[in-house]
């Protein structure tokens, strides 16, 4: 929770800067749109507020937030139990599920004292918001339904006029010094009982059509979400000016939407209406703004001056200035799209890869008693068939850390800007004491894929630059292609992720060099990863494993099958809370391997 209050607060950042433009560009156009498209524009903020919430792609922006927000990886050394080997039986080569352990430091102090003071500020604003409505319950209590007849008829003919069929009870208070309408679900229009008098008819008439039109347009709808915005975004004034804003644009387009329905003539009697309560509503006591459920005719000083303003240059929109109007909205409405990609969304769980059905062959499996109450998933793609077999969609779906299966691609690196070549892969041991025996020697990019060994990864990563390994992800569109601050532990440091489908699709890239890179380079990566060979086909692969404070809490095995002339490209990932690891991943792999008839598990043995 305080990782996502962290980002939430350089979201606001962002967020503040996307408002400044939007009522910049709409003030600079606001003589070409009418108010009450002005008005349907500030819907676009609640669109903007949402952002963070949502559990959507995040785009890569400030990637040092890892440091604010208090996640930090460290080294441990494993015990010898937590060390899993599988051996094959049919050739000399070996899988070890090498992991080195990642742990989650306590969130900075930042982040601590941040959360804090955003739940205290939503705490008191929701305390100020129950006083409000106890309040407003109590005049709502001590009003009486409207009883002057002739008002009564007036206002039957006033919902006739504005075309609702619906009919909403009409009250007076002595404690309400403008007109308003109160309720969402069950609306009511209350009338303030010193203008309830036959001589004031003519401008009830007006308050009345005011207040139909907040309910014809559903504005109490929308003043429960101002509300909501208002609370959770208490610490932002950028926010409050917007609401405050969207709240006077209600207004006025209540306003125009009113002397739409008017003869010319009226226009005056309307603005003298709104003049007669101005100096009544600016009083604090009891006036209609100092209550956040409440939609009315009346506002503070500065809001009846902009409204009177309106009221005397208002003209009915003719259909050019329609069509002129709608232009300048599409105009901002472009804006808001090209701006919301900058947006850095902090998703509350994992990310979700878009794999689009249409038009595939997908089989849904169910693959639970092999995965002997592991959480997790298994995709299979068929290349002979053109057809895809899948277990869990939702978690096949889910973007997850890679762990060491990106070692594949991270080979494919080094050996494309020329760090080691097919031919010359070999990389000395600097003499650092490892976690791991064998890791303690020089590697090649045989021996540094079968043994996982990170330090040979991480020269590799070093020496291309951190800028050339995020071009490279972006190139190969490797899952969500960050790589976070730390250049030694991205692909294990919940920084980069990606999906089981995700692994799959790039494996088939991989395979038939779909990047476009050199085919010796490709061959080279291929040999390293092979496993088996025998008379049926050949087995590649790679596993990889999550340790989190000691404990294995993700294991992964990608590769395909190639036989009978066809390729079957596979990945599984297990999730658990202990002993989910790659070793595992490789034994549920190859149970379901053989079970469709596509690999023999007795080849393996030793878990």
């Amino acid at each position: 929770m305080t990782n996502f209050v962290i980002y939430f607060f350089i979201c606001n950042l962002f967020i503040s800067g996307i408002i400044f433009i939007l009522f910049t560009t709409k003030k600079a156009l606001q003589t070409k749109i009418s108010h009450r498209m002005q008005y349907h524009l500030s819907f676009l903020l609640f669109a903007l507020l949402m952002l963070p919430f949502l559990p959507i792609r995040s785009f890569p922006v400030f990637t040092w937030l890892n440091v604010i927000a208090g996640t930090f990886t460290e080294e441990t050394n494993p015990t010898p139990q937590e060390l899993s080997t599988s051996y094959l039986a049919d050739t000399s080569k070996q899988v070890n599920d090498f992991a080195i352990s990642v742990s989650h430091r306590a969130p900075s102090a930042v982040g601590n004292l941040l959360c804090l003071l955003w739940f205290i500020g939503i705490f008191i604003m929701i305390v100020f918001l129950i006083r409000s409505s106890l309040h407003l319950h109590k005049i709502i209590k001590s009003s009486l339904p409207l009883q002057n007849r002739k008002i009564r008829n007036l206002y039957y003919e006033c919902l006739r006029e504005t075309g609702i069929h619906v009919d909403i009870p009409v009250y007076s208070t002595a404690y309400l010094k403008s007109p308003a309408i109160v309720g969402f679900l069950k609306p009511r229009i209350f009338l303030p009982i010193h203008t309830i008098s036959d001589e004031h008819a003519a401008s009830i008439r007006l308050m009345i059509y005011h207040e139909l039109q907040h309910l014809k347009h559903k504005d109490m709808a929308v003043n429960q979400l101002i509300i909501l915005a208002g609370i959770v975004y208490w610490f932002n004034p950028f926010v409050w000016y917007a609401l405050k804003e969207m709240k006077c644009e209600r207004e006025l387009a209540c306003d125009s939407s009113v002397l739409q329905m008017l003869p010319e003539t009226e226009f005056e009697n309307y603005g003298n209406t709104l003049i007669n309560f101005a100096e009544k509503i600016s009083r604090k006591n009891h006036s209609v703004s100092s209550f956040p459920f409440v939609a009315g005719i009346g506002g503070n000083r500065k809001q009846i001056r902009r409204r009177i303003l309106n009221i005397a240059n208002y003209k009915k929109e003719t259909r050019p200035q329609k069509m002129q109007s709608r232009l300048a909205c599409i105009f901002i409405l472009a804006i808001f799209l090209v701006l919301i990609p900058v947006l850095p969304t902090y998703a509350t769980g994992q990310n979700t890869y878009s794999f689009h059905e249409e038009g595939k062959r997908i089989i849904y499996q169910d693959f639970r008693s092999q995965f002997k109450g592991y959480q997790g998933s298994f995709v299979l793609y068929d290349s002979g068939k053109n057809a895809w077999t899948i277990y869990h969609k939702e978690a096949a779906l889910e973007q997850i850390t890679p762990n060491s299966t990106y070692k594949i691609y991270d080979a494919l690196l080094g050996l494309e800007s020329g760090i080691i070549s097919p031919e010359h892969s070999k990389l000395a041991w600097n003499g650092e004491d490892y976690p791991f025996d064998a890791w303690k020697a020089d590697q090649d990019l045989s021996s540094a894929m079968r043994s996982s060994v990170n330090w040979y990864f991480q020269t590799i990563d070093h020496k291309v630059g951190w800028k050339h390994v995020k071009s490279f992800l972006q190139e190969i569109g490797y899952g969500n292609q960050q790589i976070g601050n730390d250049m030694d532990l991205y692909w294990t440091d919940f920084s980069l992720k990606i999906s089981p489908l995700e692994q799959v699709e790039l494996l088939k890239k991989f395979y038939h060099n779909d990047f476009g890179f050199s085919y010796d380079n490709i061959n080279a990566v291929k040999d390293s990863i092979l496993l088996s060979r025998s008379p049926n086909g050949t087995l590649s692969g790679k596993t990889g494993t999550g340790r989190v404070d000691g404990q294995d809490t993700n294991g992964w095995f990608i590769g395909y099958i190639e036989k009978s002339g066809h390729v079957y490209y596979f990945a599984t990932n297990i999730q658990g809370v202990s002993n989910a690891n790659g070793s595992v991943a490789t034994e549920i792999s190859l149970s379901i391997l053989s079970d469709m008839g596509l690999w023999d598990q007795s080849r393996f043995r030793g878990y």
